[in-house]
């Protein structure tokens, strides 16, 4: 581990201990979407994925569309007032707090992320409103009885709260245990919870994506793992999905172009 401190965009200075020799993909994924948080090796594995799939940049840029609509009906077409972020990545533009809360002041976000560089910059640039509330809980997606745990000091869990997975099962290479993630928070939640969710598949086209996904998990890490329709379906079992079903997370109620990710909303309704 090398000892390094770097210095945000806002003006402040966070020592970590950090790999810079290996490329990271919340770091990797700030350079597809424009940002400046990242080190010359996840640059040049950035460039080399987008050499093997020139459309991982709108992937990237399309989930993040995809965040915005989905938080902007949860908070406002289905009332929701709390929301729990699991691997939110590095901060950017229109995080689930400032598209939540320009609609609902008073909405309650817990993010969730176990990378020592996500979580300083969290916590020095995703402040809310005086009315609401904005917690971080330093947790893996793999643990989510202790997410549930810690939420609970922030979220009213016997209340309906908006569960946010976008891009982050892709992580967790055993689809079982992917699956018994999704129920365990789920379960945990009351009528009237939400899942939305995002997923790198093969099956919506674009190519290079198969070559660019084996590169990456011999070059970076974590490794990712793409699943079928069928899989991610899985993921929803149990729940009732919203319009327009499980699309392309560009066209999960937007015209953007249909990018090699699927996204859903669904609602616990029983």
């Amino acid at each position: 581990m090398a000892l390094a401190t770097r210095t945000a965009g806002e003006g402040f200075t966070v020592p970590e201990a950090i790999r810079t020799d290996v490329a990271h993909n919340a770091r990797v994924w700030n350079y597809w979407l424009g940002g400046k948080d990242h080190y010359p090796v996840d640059t040049a594995v950035g460039e080399q994925v987008s050499s093997f799939y020139p459309s991982i940049g709108e992937v990237a840029r399309a989930d993040r569309r995809f965040l915005g609509r989905a938080v902007s009906y949860l908070a406002g077409e289905a009332g929701l007032r709390q929301f729990l972020d699991i691997g939110t990545g590095l901060p950017t533009a229109d995080n689930t707090h400032q598209v939540a809360q320009r609609i609902a002041r008073d909405s309650r976000i817990v993010y969730v992320d176990h990378d020592p560089v996500v979580l300083a910059h969290a916590r020095a640039l995703l402040t809310g409103t005086p009315q609401g509330r904005t917690a971080y809980i330093d947790a893996d997606a793999r643990e989510p009885g202790k997410i549930l745990e810690q939420a609970a000091l922030t979220l009213d869990l016997d209340r309906p709260v908006a569960v946010m997975l976008l891009g982050i099962l892709n992580f967790v290479a055993d689809t079982d245990e992917a699956r018994s993630i999704v129920r365990t928070l789920m379960e945990a939640l009351p009528v009237g919870s939400h899942l939305a969710i995002t997923h790198p598949t093969l099956e919506l086209g674009g190519e290079g994506n198969e070559a660019a996904m084996e590169f990456w998990n011999k070059n970076a890490t974590p490794p990712i793992t793409a699943r079928t329709g069928a899989e991610f379906a899985s993921f929803l079992e149990g729940l009732d999905l919203l319009e327009p079903g499980i699309v392309s997370c560009a066209r999960w109620r937007g015209e953007d172009p249909s990018v090699a990710q699927f996204g859903a909303v669904a609602v616990k309704s029983r």
